[in-house]
């Protein structure tokens, strides 16, 4: 068997696709219902698209060779589909909260509350980037990808990866503070 990137010696991926399937469900699919939401701002198209993403995933289990890891492959086989059905136009109209449909943490509703605020005011700015730079800014931050793993999950050279997030977090700090925000 063939181990996919970024696992760790004691991960092991069983070469029967079934199997491999249930442990890439459980292991990535709010990561990958997350990713498609931010895309569509629809929660059904996003589940749909998760399970188009994960049915993918079983089809081409044979074919997948780890040149990235696998969080990276299923993310590039959610982007590309997202694409493929919303078109041109990439993102929703209104800022999307990532945070929506991530598994609450155990805090008070108020310290929640002011989080929640926090993370919409920022994203709020973010939405008002360019869409190349909205995905880099997504990608890196809210899902925690390198700029080597963005790079491979949306085809685009490491460098280009690299200068789009300089250049996103340089206009997202104008815009911050244009609006009044201190030190974000």
């Amino acid at each position: 068997m063939i181990k996919p990137a970024g696992l760790t010696n004691d991960e092991k991926l069983p070469e029967e696709p079934m199997e491999a399937l249930e442990g890439l469900m459980n292991e990535y699919g709010t990561y990958v219902l997350r990713t498609a939401f931010f895309y569509t701002g629809d929660r059904g198209m996003a589940e749909d698209i998760s399970q188009e993403v994960f049915l993918r995933a079983y089809r081409n289990w044979s074919s997948f060779r780890g040149h990235s890891s696998v969080k990276t492959w299923l993310t590039r086989i959610a982007i590309n589909l997202c694409k493929d059905k919303l078109g041109v136009r990439m993102f929703a109209e209104q800022p999307i909260e990532p945070g929506r449909i991530r598994l609450t943490e155990a805090v008070s509703a108020e310290e929640a509350a002011m989080r929640k605020l926090r993370r919409t005011e920022i994203l709020q700015s973010v939405m008002k980037l360019p869409d190349a730079f909205q995905e880099i800014i997504f990608l890196y931050y809210y899902q925690e990808l390198s700029t080597a793993e963005i790079a491979s999950a949306i085809g685009v050279a490491e460098g280009t990866a690299r200068s789009r997030l300089h250049r996103a977090r340089e206009m997202l700090g104008r815009e911050l503070r244009e609006e009044g925000h201190q030190h974000d």
